[in-house]
């Protein structure tokens, strides 16, 4: 429940604070009809490898027009079984983007590769095909690209780049379930492409929930039946299974999603239309309210663009503030909302700075933009009166540490 302070100064100043219970950045939005279908599941004979994962396959696929989709118990897991299926190993380099979550690299490194990282467009935050050009050596295998904060990349120049240094393509899409953009004048949603792997994520604060989850969609029914074997420790399946013993024929992990998860995804993905709704309402009124706070940079849609806004990363400009962006963030937490900053570049973490490498001059953009990015809340359960809190508080905020 929002609490409105007599005195306008900021809580970290001695003023009261907007809320008093924090609001999350991100938070699942789940119901009776997920109660159901996961007890149905319980009361089942089959708790994993059975039916409605088959199901929750089969929708998502529709839904994101793809022409095969596999799941599994994690995003990462995802990302990692699109490296495994095209062979990235040992030796092989993997050009990332510098803002992303660590696991777009990690993923990486689970296969024994080594990323790269380059630039982000100073627009999206996504990566940049210039600086992937930048990036490719010899070793170079694939590149993943990642739809930040569920905004389109810009795929057509970076599959461009591709095909002329024979690259495979990974989408980390997994901000981005039900975003679109346009190619040749038609709709692509993301993780349609013939000419790529797209791997999602089915954390609590992403479009839909599966609890923990991940898919990957593909073109190719070789690399999906690849994809079904690593996620059950590189067992085959269909009828040239060996009825006297599994052969084994690749290196796999349990990846499987179980059907508890699938029978939430397959609720919310019913769901899924309204939910996007909710957020690029949330994002609409953001971008109005906040369109003249001329020390705030809003994050941008390109024309022919749909973004899912997974987030609402706003920027603060610089010159405009008597303090940094730490100061800024424990200021907003203090009047109990919960922003976040989405990412450190890949670069500044410890374990990658020894495994990892850079592109050739660096990356200005990402150096910019980071310290000074702060998603605000942004989920489909947020009521009006949580958004009014927000600016509320960035108000108040604002107000005292402007210059």
């Amino acid at each position: 429940m929002a609490v409105r302070a007599a005195a306008q100064l900021p809580a970290i100043a001695g003023g009261s604070p907007v809320r008093r219970v924090m609001l999350p950045y991100g938070h699942q939005v789940v119901g009776t009809e997920e109660d159901r279908a996961v007890l149905q599941v319980l009361r089942s004979e089959r708790l994993t490898q059975g039916p409605v994962c088959r199901r929750f396959e089969k929708k998502l696929r529709a839904v994101c027009g793809a022409r095969r989709l596999v799941a599994f118990n994690s995003g990462t897991t995802a990302l990692q079984a699109a490296l495994a299926v095209l062979g990235i190993g040992t030796g092989d380099e993997v050009v990332v983007p510098a803002i992303t979550f660590v696991a777009t690299a990690n993923a990486v490194l689970y296969q024994g590769a080594r990323p790269v990282v380059a630039d982000v467009e100073s627009d999206t935050l996504c990566l940049d095909p210039a600086s992937l050009e930048r990036a490719i050596s010899p070793a170079t295998r694939a590149v993943v690209v990642m739809h930040y904060a569920g905004h389109p990349a810009s795929l057509e120049a970076v599959l461009e780049v591709a095909r002329r240094h024979r690259l495979a393509v990974v989408e980390d899409a997994a901000h981005a379930l039900g975003a679109r953009w346009t190619r040749a004048g038609q709709v692509v949603p993301v993780g349609s492409l013939a000419d790529s792997l797209c791997a999602f994520s089915f954390h609590p604060v992403k479009a839909i929930t599966t609890a923990e989850g991940g898919a990957v969609a593909c073109s190719s029914e070789l690399l999906a039946a690849r994809l079904r074997a690593f996620r059950h420790h590189g067992i085959a399946d269909g009828p040239d299974r060996a009825a006297d013993g599994d052969r084994i024929a690749m290196l796999g992990i349990n990846g499987r999603m179980s059907e508890l998860h699938a029978a939430l995804g397959e609720v919310q993905l019913d769901k899924l239309p309204l939910l996007l709704q909710r957020r690029r309402q949330l994002a609409a009124r953001y971008r109005q309210e906040l369109a003249d706070r001329r020390e705030l940079e809003l994050p941008e849609e390109r024309p022919g663009c749909s973004s899912a806004w997974h987030l609402f990363a706003i920027r603060l400009r610089s010159g405009y503030w008597r303090a940094d962006r730490n100061t800024i963030l424990q200021a907003l937490r203090a009047e109990g909302i919960g922003v976040q900053v989405h990412y450190v570049p890949l670069y500044l973490h410890p374990h990658l700075r020894r495994r990892a490498g850079l592109v050739a001059g660096g990356c200005p953009v990402a150096e910019n933009s980071w310290p000074r990015l702060l998603s605000l809340p942004l989920w489909p359960g947020m009521t009006a009166a949580d958004q009014d809190d927000v600016l509320e508080a960035l108000e108040r905020v604002s107000n005292f540490f402007r210059r």
